[in-house]
Parts: structure tokens; sequence; C-alpha cells
């Protein structure tokens, strides 16, 4: 089956990235997580990795286990990158070509599809800089940006648009850019 990599952003929605780790993995394919440092503040590596049946990078301390870096190794044996939450910074660092973390960093090595599910407040989403990013990222070859949802509650008490679109959706995005 095919090796994807499941990139992990600062979002109250990362928590749903379990979810699309353990589908994928039930479906057979190979599941790696990379998470930025403020992923960790809503889902921890144990679950993800548990999940994934994988070791979670998230440092780039963590790529002490061979002399090629995880994140060069895992970009060249990836099938997809999706990165699910995307957050407005990682959004912002990979439209600039930044690579402040082992995810962008993998980002930039990465010569997979890449699939981006955005999720933030709405008017995070809605900013000029956060729209101009993601029509620079939609323009690149290979990358598509999926959601997020036009409406709906989000966690921080607003209705409206901003929310990361469905589990199912998620999933099936994946296996259709396979």
């Amino acid at each position: 089956m095919a090796t994807i990599v499941l990139g992990v952003c600062g979002s109250i929605a990362a928590y749903k990235a379990a979810d699309v780790a353990s589908r994928l993995v039930k479906l057979g394919h190979e599941v790696h997580c990379v998470c930025t440092p403020t992923a960790l503040q809503f889902v921890t590596p144990l679950t993800l990795m548990t999940l994934s049946r994988n070791p979670v990078i998230t440092t780039f301390e963590d790529e002490t286990g061979s002399w090629v870096p995880v994140h060069i190794e895992l970009a060249s044996r990836a099938d997809v990158l999706a990165i699910v939450p995307a957050s407005a910074n990682t959004m912002a660092c990979m439209a600039q070509g930044l690579a402040p973390n082992a995810l962008t960093s993998l980002y930039l090595a990465n010569r997979a599809p890449v699939l981006i599910f955005p999720a933030m407040n709405g008017n995070m989403w809605n900013h000029p800089a956060t729209q101009q990013n993601a029509s620079i990222l939609r323009a690149r070859s290979g990358h598509t940006i999926i959601g997020p949802e036009d409406a709906g509650m989000l966690a921080c008490g607003v209705e409206g648009q901003g929310r990361l679109v469905s589990v199912d959706k998620i999933v099936e995005s994946i296996i259709a850019a396979l």
C-alpha cells in the first residue's frame, strides 16, 4: 500500500488527525505523523504513534536513528503529504518556503502530492495574508487545499467559516490523491 505522511499542526482540530491516522492504517497504508511543536499542545505523540504504528517526528532531535535525516527520508518515500489540520502559521511557512520545524522542512524536501486541510478561526482564514498564502499554495503544482468548511460552530464559539472538513472527506481525499 501507500506511504502517507500526515502533518499535524497546532489547532484544536488536531485531535481529528488521530482518527485519520487510524482509518488509513486500517485501510492498509503506512502512516507517519510529523507534528509541529504547537500540535503537541492538542494531541500527544503517544496517541499518534499508537494509531499510526510508527514513531512520531516532532523535532529534529527525534531524527537520531539513521545518518539520513528522518524528514528527508520520509519526504523521499511519501506517496502523499497531507497536512491535517493546517494552521495559518504552517501555511504561511509553506507558502514562503520557511522551514522552522521538522514538518515544514519535510514539506520543502517533499515531491509527492500535497493535500492541505485548513482549520482556524474564520477571521484568521479570511485575513488577506492567509488568503494570499492559500493562493500561492493553490498555484503550486501538486498542491490542493480542501476546506475549510463554509459554516459551522468553531471551537472559539463563533459561527462561521473555518472548521476542518470531516474525517470522511479527509480520508476520501487522501485515497483519491493516491
